[in-house]
């Protein structure tokens, strides 16, 4: 299909709902399933698509326009009755789903505005939506059919090594992947090993599941759907419906359980975390646009750790703990279940991880994955310890 170019717009009460992930991203670029939300439109639509977010993060992530422009709300997920209702949209339509816009088409990338003056047309069907931070696993096992249809469609995957126990055929193996001596079940849901990845021996898996290009299962790991572990991971022990984003390690044994994970985080030997509560009552999170925990309605939630974040071997994270951005936690207990980003500390107390000290260790990953952290990217940093002061303040720390 032809369409408009497309542009991808943070919807402000969303993106807020979102943090601290998008801290450091445009909502356009959170993983779930197996791809980004922005992959999934460029995938479906066979066209490039830039995004609409925060001025601090328009450098890294620039906008593009054109003389018509098509934007899109970039906490949906595209599948084929929207694509079929945005491609029959005409200038100065928007497209509505609950009184919120979907999608709009017309000259400039002023959303508000559009929708404002634009003709009103209302979506009936249903949508896969990302507008709080337990909907990315929550909603991941969709999300991980939908991309597995996508990108295997008409495509033949390389063959498993006969080392492997198989149950089920929805299995796709890409290039250069490499797994041995594991179990892996497809009958509860799509295996999709990325490009280069590798399942080591003695692994077990239970799909849906997705290991995208270059990551790591190590050996003896345990995989319950839904589940993905994006780029550049390495990943072990016990791992039950959750994401990773891509470039972080969970190396050794340890439960993480309904739980997100950003990118550049590292997470212990032998660190856990619940995600259930003893008296089984619904988990709240932590809330940033209203300073507060909200409850969300689920039994079942457990870690939320924004990018560049670490702990130490043997931390203990509670039900329903929300870790900022660049925060560094260690020692023994259960530590508070917000962590402002930039805080160091665990239990016994949090002080402020000054901004240099906490690029220098980001630098230091980033190194020995051979990147480098540019002088937008410390920009970036920079703007994330300023709006972020408030959190570390309201908790106290010093």
């Amino acid at each position: 299909m032809k369409l408009p170019n497309i542009i991808l717009f943070d919807d402000p009460e969303i993106r807020g709902n979102l943090l601290p992930f998008t801290f450091s991203r445009p909502v356009a670029e959170i993983r779930i399933g197996i791809l980004t939300i922005r992959e999934k439109w460029q995938s479906a639509t066979g066209e490039a698509a830039s995004v609409l977010t925060e001025a601090y993060l328009s450098k890294k992530f620039p906008l593009k326009t054109a003389a018509v422009n098509l934007l899109i709300n970039a906490s949906v997920l595209p599948d084929d009755d929207l694509l079929k209702e945005i491609s029959s949209l005409k200038e100065g339509d928007c497209l509505l789903k609950d009184d919120a816009l979907i999608a709009t088409v017309g000259k400039g990338a002023d959303a508000k505005n559009m929708f404002s003056k634009g003709r009103k047309k209302k979506y009936s069907k249903g949508l896969l939506q990302v507008t709080h931070l337990w909907d990315i696993f929550r909603l991941n096992e969709k999300a991980i059919i939908a991309d597995f249809s996508l990108l295997t469609k008409k495509r033949k995957s390389q063959p498993l090594d006969k080392s492997n126990h198989l149950s089920g055929n929805n299995i796709f193996i890409e290039k250069g992947a490499k797994v041995s001596c594991s179990i892996l079940n497809s009958e509860t849901g799509p295996i999709y090993i990325g490009k280069d990845a590798e399942v080591m021996e003695g692994s077990l898996i239970r799909g849906p599941f997705a290991l995208c290009e270059y990551s790591t299962l190590k050996m003896g790991a345990k995989i319950y759907g839904a589940t993905t572990i994006g780029p550049h991971c390495k990943v072990g022990g016990e791992i039950n419906n959750s994401v990773l984003f891509g470039y972080s390690n969970k190396a050794h044994d340890g439960f993480l359980g309904n739980s997100v994970i950003g990118e550049w985080c590292n997470i212990g030997a032998d660190s856990n975390n619940s995600n259930l509560k003893n008296n089984y009552t619904s988990v709240k999170l932590w809330h940033y646009p209203t300073a507060s925990f909200v409850d969300t309605g689920l039994q079942f939630a457990g870690l939320f750790m924004g990018d560049h974040s670490k702990c130490g071997i043997n931390t203990m994270f509670n039900t329903g703990t929300v870790v900022g951005f660049s925060a560094n936690i260690f020692g023994s207990g259960f530590p508070r279940n917000f962590i402002p980003s930039f805080s160091w500390g665990g239990a016994h107390g949090f002080s402020t991880y000054s901004l240099e000290k906490a690029k220098e260790t980001g630098e230091r990953m980033m190194e020995r994955r051979n990147l480098k952290m540019d002088a937008v990217e410390k920009e970036i940093w920079k703007n994330i310890f300023e709006l972020t002061e408030q959190y570390r303040k309201k908790m106290g720390l010093e």
